[in-house]
């Protein structure tokens, strides 16, 4: 299916993860229909990721944030609107769950929200005049542990419920401009990241396993590749009248009745 998102300038937060990582994979996914990533990241992978689409001929940037810093974010989109001049899809995707629970600091607590939740909001204010230039759209990366809690990450727990709340905000507000707002909602998926914490565990095979026996489509994990590709067609204009919606991607973990998981 042709997506419609040749040329299309689409920033995408904290998307300079490893590879194979959620936000490096949207970005892989976008260079293939022809859209233009603009990676927006602390991390210095960004440089080589974007050098190595530019060697395939493929339009791409790379804008060096600390995302947890609000004046470096103003300060990366106005480069962004000096190079661009439009936002035609924004992408909030940065997110680190960061286990800060009751016991962190409250120092620890407020970095949290800066990162996962505050970000967001400053993306979203400092790109919403080229975003309303190109009559865009706000894409946002949740987590059900907003829905769920998780026990152990309070700032994180908290943030993504945040976010939750600003896509709806944001989607209402922004209906005079055309301009809609959605989220993901992403469970158990098999990112590096993912697969860094189960080795960290004791017994890691047999978490594993416990986890993906209870994923009731086809007892697997969701793959990064799917969230790309729903977040890439929830972006285009396929998807030109859903606005204000949280988008389960997760092969039915947090809503199906858990009868299904019976022996």
């Amino acid at each position: 299916m042709d997506l419609g998102l040749q040329g299309k300038i689409v920033v995408v937060t904290g998307a300079a993860g490893i590879k194979g990582s959620i936000g490096e994979t949207i970005v892989q996914h976008l260079a293939k229909e022809g859209a233009i990533p603009v990676i927006v990241d602390r991390n210095d992978r960004g440089i080589a990721y974007v050098k190595e689409l530019q060697d395939k001929g493929i339009d791409a940037s790379f804008f060096k944030t600390d995302l947890s810093d609000y004046n470096q974010i103003e300060q990366s989109v106005k480069s962004i609107n000096e190079k661009y001049g439009r936002i035609d899809a924004l992408i909030n995707n940065v997110g680190v769950n960061d286990g800060a629970g009751l016991d962190a600091s409250m120092d620890d607590f407020m970095y949290s929200l800066k990162l996962n939740m505050v970000s967001f909001f400053a993306m979203t204010k400092f790109c919403l005049p080229m975003l309303k230039k190109a009559k865009g759209n706000i894409l946002n990366i949740g987590s059900k542990v907003a829905l769920t809690g998780q026990g152990g990450t309070s700032g994180y727990a908290a943030s993504k419920g945040g976010v939750f709340g600003l896509t709806r905000e944001w989607a209402v507000d922004l209906i005079p401009f055309g301009i809609r707002s959605n989220a993901i909602v992403i469970a158990e998926s098999w990112t590096p990241a993912y697969d860094a914490w189960i080795k960290t565990l004791d017994n890691g095979e047999e978490k594993l396993k416990s986890i993906v026996k209870k994923i009731p489509l086809e007892n697997r994990m969701t793959t990064p590749a799917e969230i790309a590709d729903q977040c890439l067609f929830t972006i285009s204009e396929k998807s030109s009248h859903t606005t204000g919606q949280f988008i389960t991607v997760d092969g039915g973990y947090v809503h199906l009745d858990r009868s299904l998981l019976t022996e």
